[in-house]
């Protein structure tokens, strides 16, 4: 078996942990702490983060999408893939480091999709460039009853769905939070 190699650490802004970019072979993984947030192996759950909030606004002329969070690229690479050239993608991402790797060792999972003119991407938290009058889309890698009832009791109208880890229809399940405010 191949063994796990550290890559880099990065500090999380705001937060006492590490965050780590780990890699065997071809396959890379981000942890924190000893939980794994996201692997290479695993796209599927990221990948209908995308294509299901797309669904939600494939009526809309020029579509602006707001992504927090870089990761791994999966789910700006499937909104890139649904989204028209009208469209504009803004990632924001807390982790200065994210970017950096995402360039670098990471560079063949994200292709092509961090020049693609569509694809914006600013360093910072998804809070400070939030927009009004949106679909507010949230990853997880399970249920969380608390953030639903938090969600709601921020006035919005909450569907939870649970979606693959993988692509195929086997395999863990994760969790995406739609709200919408009404």
């Amino acid at each position: 078996m191949i063994p796990w190699l550290q890559l880099d650490t990065a500090r999380v802004p705001g937060a006492d942990v590490q965050l780590r970019l780990m890699q065997r072979g071809a396959e890379f993984s981000m942890r924190l702490g000893q939980n794994e947030l996201m692997s290479s192996r695993l796209s599927g759950s990221e990948e209908a983060l995308a294509t299901l909030a797309c669904r939600r606004i494939e009526a809309v002329k020029s579509p602006h999408l707001l992504i927090g969070g870089l990761g791994m690229g999966f789910t700006l690479r499937a909104a890139l893939a649904v989204l028209g050239s009208d469209a504009r993608i803004m990632v924001a991402e807390l982790v200065p480091a994210v970017i950096a790797w995402a360039r670098g060792p990471m560079a063949d999972i994200f292709g092509d999709s961090l020049d693609d003119p569509r694809a914006s991407i600013r360093e910072a938290d998804v809070v400070d460039v939030l927009r009004p009058g949106g679909v507010l889309a949230v990853w997880s890698s399970g249920p969380n009853p608390l953030f639903s009832k938090r969600l709601r009791a921020a006035g919005f109208d909450v569907n939870e769905v649970a979606v693959r880890a993988t692509t195929k229809r086997s395999g863990a399940r994760h969790v995406i939070w739609f709200a919408t405010k009404p």
